[in-house]
């Protein structure tokens, strides 16, 4: 009996898959710098001004320039700190971060020189539960930088920092279950081959729009950056973290960006799927899922540019009044739906 579509049912050589390791990380080192520049130079002419434009030609070498900045400034930390775990917290949240980008799809199994090979860094049958697991390791970095810092200021912004992402990795959590119910896998690679009829933006909207609220929430980004609200706590969980340790928090706030606009990209909009029937060659596979990603990036600094901060007190109702009652009734009416047509 031939494997379901989608279905792992072949062993990767060891070599492969250091070489994929090797890979997913230096893609999301690169990624990262680029999303910066785009950031920049989209809020400036957002705000009717320019981005940067001196370093380098139109400026594209700005996000060398801040990078190498950071990593050649001094360390240092507060000698009330524990040294141990002060060091620790930055590279909990890199790993985390470089661990969930491993997860994405960048297109189906290719045959490359004769050997079979996956376009992802890792095809679990549990997917969304491997995400969600290292998201919330990725907590225990911003709580350990937080307290380990000796600083009230630093764990007044850990602690915003952890209420803010447990409460809505809940709701961005249970906005997937729709997902999985209506692909009847956890497998991502199988969820974008369950979407080659309609891509499930059109039959979970209501999980799509509520995965990509609790998405700006659990990433950090404008209207819910209250856990590096600068204006009230002097920089959150981070405050007494400079040089490559400071550019460590958030080289993986950016690359969860990515991972997140990857996930949006694959479980809503059909990952490596073109619409109309349109199958090109497997090697455009990884163009596409990049520029789908693309998309998400661009609106995830399209909000930052068009919406106030929110009150601390407005964003923990909004994710247990609004978003997680939305996420439920979803999951059940979804749930019935797929029990009825069954």
């Amino acid at each position: 009996m031939s494997a379901p579509l989608g279905t792992v049912s072949y062993w990767e050589p060891w070599w492969i898959q250091v070489i994929k390791g090797i890979v997913v990380f230096a893609i999301g080192l690169q990624l990262v710098p680029v999303v910066l520049l785009v950031e920049r130079k989209l809020i400036g002419r957002f705000q009717n001004r320019y981005g940067p434009n001196r370093v380098g030609p139109y400026g594209l070498f700005q996000p060398v320039a801040d990078i190498g900045k950071l990593l050649f400034k001094e360390q240092f930390r507060p000698r009330t700190s524990v040294a141990l775990l002060f060091t620790l917290a930055p590279m909990i949240s890199i790993c985390t971060a470089v661990a969930a980008f491993a997860i994405i799809p960048f297109g189906n199994t290719q045959d490359i020189f004769g050997t079979k090979v996956g376009l992802y860094g890792i095809d679990v049958g549990i997917g969304p539960l491997y995400l969600f697991a290292f998201g919330s390791i990725a907590f225990y970095g911003l709580m350990l930088g937080g307290w380990a810092s000796g600083s009230k200021y630093s764990f007044l912004g850990a602690m915003r920092a952890a209420a803010q992402l447990i409460s809505y990795e809940v709701s961005q959590a249970l906005a997937l279950v729709g997902v999985v119910i209506t692909a009847g896998s956890l497998s991502l690679t199988q969820i974008v081959n369950a979407q080659r009829g309609m891509w499930y933006v059109v039959p979970q909207l209501v999980g799509f729009l509520v995965f990509m609220a609790a998405s700006f929430a659990e990433t950090n980004r404008a209207p819910f950056d209250l856990a590096e609200a600068d204006a009230e706590l002097v920089g959150g969980y981070n405050t007494e973290y400079g040089g490559a340790r400071f550019a460590s928090f958030f080289f993986a706030e950016y690359l969860n960006v990515v991972v997140v606009s990857g996930i949006a990209a694959t479980v809503f909009l059909g990952g490596w799927l073109l619409p109309f029937g349109i199958h090109p060659p497997g090697w455009v596979d990884p163009f596409v899922v990049l520029g789908k990603m693309a998309l998400f990036v661009s609106l995830f600094i399209w909000i930052r540019a068009t919406l106030p901060r929110l009150r601390y007190d407005q964003l923990m109702a909004f994710g247990w009044k609004v978003l997680l009652p939305l996420a439920t009734l979803n999951a059940l009416v979804t749930a019935i739906v797929v029990v009825a047509v069954h």
